[in-house]
Parts: structure tokens; C-alpha cells; sequence
């Protein structure tokens, strides 16, 4: 699986055609990575390896999910590493989502979203870099669940976040653009209320190991 995780997320960055300059600059890298590494999507690659993560966004784009990262103390997008069992990015970033949420029924676009490279500890294996590709998954407003990894998981209005970091707001600011692309020319959905109030908040000594 691990070989065919490799060429599939080859596969999908070579495709992509990414938003900004910046954006392109990142997949090159990844793909450099990749083309140096063959084990790049192993969470035992020191030097740095692939990750997935996902923005969660309700279908009209108006809230998304996030988790508290109990390690960065920061609230991100739910994802983290590649299981050897995952078969391409996009199946990884669904199964984090799925994991980190608790939430069912949740739809992934295959197509990458945005890329961050940034340095950070993991637990067991110590400073490294994380390449992550974050993808886009929708879901309905539904009342999400905090499992060992995180802090606390919450619906935010996707037009008053809470303090996060700049890659998180560029990330949103194109999930939403994405959304709105992808319902142009449709009949209008419905609006749904961007605060569920259906939050779940738990304490966690557990350091979780997020993208």
C-alpha cells in the first residue's frame, strides 16, 4: 500500500493546478520529496514526511469544523499522518476527518485545496517537517464528537473564526471560494444557521499528532 500511496499522491499533485505561485512553489517541493524519498509518506521518514487534512465546510460554505490541536494549542483543520493502509491523500484526509470529527457522512473532493509546509514535533520521533496537503470535504451541520487527539471540536461561522493561524484563513478563504464555484449556476441551497450550538469540549493530556 505504502508504494501505491507513493504514486497515487505523485499522481495528484502533478494534476493539480494550484491557486497562487506560492501554492505551486509548495507542490514542487513536495513533489522533490517525493521524487527523493521513497518512504516520504512514512511517519518514520525524519527529515520530514506527507500528511492530509481536510477544511470541513457545511454544503452553502457559511460554517467548518475545527479541532483544537492539543499539541499546537491552536485551532486547525482536522488531519495528520498517512496510514500504510491509506490509498491515495484524499482517502487519508476523509479518514482524518471522519476520526478527528466524529462526523458521518462527510464528502471529499479529490482535488487538492491548498499546501503548508511547516516544521513540527512529532511524538515519538521529534522535530520534523510536515508536507500537507489539505483537501476539501463537506459535510451537514450535525453535532461533531471529540475523540483522545484533540481538545475540543467545534462549528465556526466561517466569517467569524476564531484566532487562527494565517495558513488557516487562506485555507478557509479558498474552501469557501471553492464552494462557491462549485454551486454557481445552481438553484440555491437553502441557508443553514452558522452557529449549531452543538459544541463538544473535553480535556486531553493526550499530545495529538495533527498536520
Amino acid at each position: 500500500m505504502v508504494g501505491e500511496l507513493h504514486a497515487s499522491a505523485t499522481d495528484t499533485l502533478q494534476r493539480w493546478s494550484a491557486p497562487t505561485p506560492a501554492q505551486r512553489a509548495l507542490a514542487e517541493a513536495c513533489l522533490g520529496f517525493l521524487a527523493a524519498r521513497e518512504d516520504a509518506c512514512r511517519r518514520s521518514c525524519l527529515p520530514g514526511h506527507l500528511t492530509a487534512s481536510a477544511l470541513v465546510l457545511t454544503p452553502d460554505g457559511s460554517a467548518t469544523c475545527l479541532v483544537h490541536h492539543g499539541l499546537v494549542k491552536a485551532w486547525l483543520q482536522p488531519g495528520g499522518h498517512l496510514e500504510e493502509d491509506d490509498t491515495s491523500l484524499p482517502a487519508a484526509a476523509l479518514r482524518e476527518a471522519q476520526e478527528e470529527t466524529g462526523l458521518a457522512g462527510l464528502t471529499i473532493d479529490p482535488v487538492p485545496l491548498h499546501i503548508d509546509v511547516h516544521a513540527i514535533t512529532c511524538r515519538g520521533s521529534g522535530p520534523t517537517r510536515h508536507f500537507d496537503v489539505r483537501f476539501l470535504a463537506i459535510s451537514e451541520l450535525a453535532c461533531p464528537t471529540v475523540n483522545e487527539e484533540s481538545n475540543a471540536v467545534q462549528w465556526w461561522p466561517t466569517d467569524d473564526l476564531p484566532e487562527v493561524f494565517d495558513e488557516v484563513l487562506e485555507l478557509v478563504s479558498l474552501g469557501v471560494e471553492r464552494v462557491r464555484q462549485t454551486t454557481a449556476g445552481s438553484p440555491r441551497a437553502e441557508r443553514r444557521p452558522t452557529h449549531p450550538g452543538n459544541t463538544s469540549n473535553r480535556s486531553s493530556g493526550t499530545s495529538p499528532e495533527g498536520p
